[in-house]
């Protein structure tokens, strides 16, 4: 499932006020944001589609860590 265009800035206050809004799940929504904590180049990996075989939706919504050079460890395995 693609996610809808976000709205403009301000349009709404909380996650589960544009959850609601775009009918998904709030829970959903959480997950789904947190992808734009992930390190660029891994975003642009993907992008390309030469993210390897580690690097999944599932895996990419489950918790990962905020720092850059952990999540290029997880991803490479090292």
């Amino acid at each position: 499932m693609l996610v809808p265009p976000l709205p403009h800035p301000g349009d709404f206050v909380t996650i589960a006020e544009l959850a609601e809004r775009k009918g998904i799940a709030p829970s959903y929504m959480t997950r789904v944001s947190r992808l734009t904590l992930l390190v660029p180049d891994i975003v642009e990996a993907i992008l390309d589609g030469s993210q390897g075989s580690k690097v999944t939706l599932a895996r990419v919504l489950e918790p990962f860590p905020l720092n850059w050079n952990e999540q290029r460890n997880i991803v490479s395995g090292a």
